[in-house]
């Protein structure tokens, strides 16, 4: 058949050409076709360099953030001497330096409502990739902004040990808004940065988005549209379920679609335009970065500076879970991870009551100093006779202003 590779193409691709299920067709296809990457992290960076190294025709990478050493364990194309360098910027260049038959287009931008449905109909194929469960407002947008456009949306996560992966809107399966017609709460959605991933979970999901982008562009096998893959690495179990079918009468989005002929793009920025994402997901803004909550008085609160001068005797609680209590912490502190509090409030109190002694104040501290907030709320209720604060900012705070060489995570 005639197709468009030159020879030193079909010599870089060979070892894919020379599959039966995917030959010379597939490659045009591929040649052809451009993906779009939203999040240059865990996911994005297995994701571009195999979408990159296995010829896609144009990818663009969209990621306003930066590199941090914190990054490097599980966001491969990423090194320590590019710390402070744009995520986007540094993923095209890894990419380019792999296949630079490629056109690579850098989008150093937050994605949000004003930018996403210009940016995403350049895109014939998006191509969905957060490096953890850590944006909900996004993905509500990204799914939204391609159920519009009538665009496959290829969607991974990954958090501790699990991950999950799924193609949305795609021959006629279900969309993301579909599944999740009401955003979680905004503090029971976890992020990597507060609960954690290891590396080859998100390099195994990736990996995987990058194979059904490829499936999904050349049109060949099976598709997990209507169906989602769910791995446990801790014990090695994966799962295929099936998903609820396209929800047309009840959807948001869907409805709003069908009801309608031939959307024009002022139909479109219309609808997006009057749905409040913010106040819909409950959060305050488009990025993923932790956020400090404020919900007690400052009465109730104390700055890190006024407790190192704290001279009277106390009981300091560290309320974060245990496995980072044990990278470390103040002196002195009795760990009871705030679980327990929420889950063993009457075994908790009894303990306290045990630790405390003649103390006449309670002090409580956590990472970032927002579990340690609901901890005073807690312990309000059982000792109403003593004087209950916690460490504004927590231990990064701590490390910050008064201790420099304290442990940072």
């Amino acid at each position: 058949m005639a197709h468009n590779l030159t020879n030193s193409e079909i010599e870089r691709y060979s070892r894919q050409l020379i599959i039966p299920d995917y030959g010379i067709e597939s490659q045009n296809k591929l040649k052809s076709s451009s993906i779009l990457i939203i999040g240059c992290g865990g996911l994005g960076c297995p994701s571009a360099l195999y979408l990159s190294t296995a010829g896609i025709g144009r990818l663009g990478l969209v990621d306003d953030d930066t590199i941090e050493i914190s990054n490097i364990h599980r966001q491969i194309a990423h090194d320590e001497n590019k710390i402070g360098i744009s995520k986007a910027q540094n993923l095209a260049d890894r990419c380019k330096a792999l296949n630079s038959l490629v056109k690579y287009e850098v989008h150093n931008i937050l994605f949000t409502k004003t930018t996403a449905l210009n940016l995403i109909e350049q895109y014939p194929f998006l191509f969905l990739s957060i490096y953890c469960t850590d944006n909900v407002i996004t993905r509500y947008l990204i799914n939204d902004v391609c159920v519009l456009l009538g665009k496959p949306l290829v969607s991974g996560s990954a958090l501790k040990f699990e991950g999950q992966l799924t193609v949305y809107n795609y021959l006629n399966g279900p969309c993301y808004r579909c599944l999740y017609p009401t955003a979680p709460p905004a503090h029971a959605v976890s992020n990597c940065s507060d609960a954690g991933i290891l590396g080859p979970i998100v390099g195994m999901i990736g990996s995987l988005q990058a194979l059904e982008a490829i499936k999904v562009v050349a049109e060949i096998g099976t598709c997990l549209n209507g169906r989602m893959m769910i791995f446990d690495g801790f014990d090695f179990l994966t799962r295929i379920i099936k998903l609820r079918p396209r929800q047309i009468e009840t959807c948001l989005m869907c409805k709003s679609v069908l009801s309608r002929e031939n959307l024009t793009k002022k139909d479109r920025e219309e609808i997006l335009e009057n749905f409040d994402y913010i106040e819909f997901c409950g959060v305050s803004n488009y990025n993923d970065k932790s956020i400090n909550i404020s919900i007690l008085s400052d009465k109730k609160r104390i700055n890190c500076s006024d407790y190192k001068n704290f001279t009277e005797s106390h009981l300091l609680i560290d309320v974060r879970p245990k496995c980072q209590f044990n990278i470390c912490s103040l002196p002195n502190s009795l760990n009871i991870p705030f679980d327990d509090f929420v889950y063993n409030e009457e075994k908790v109190v009894e303990n306290i009551r045990d630790k405390l002694g003649n103390e006449k104040s309670i002090f409580l501290v956590c990472r970032r100093g927002n579990d340690s907030q609901l901890a005073v709320e807690i312990l309000e209720k059982h000792f109403n006779d003593k004087e209950i604060k916690d460490l504004i900012g927590g231990l990064q705070t701590w490390s910050k202003e008064i201790e420099p060489d304290f442990p940072k995570y």
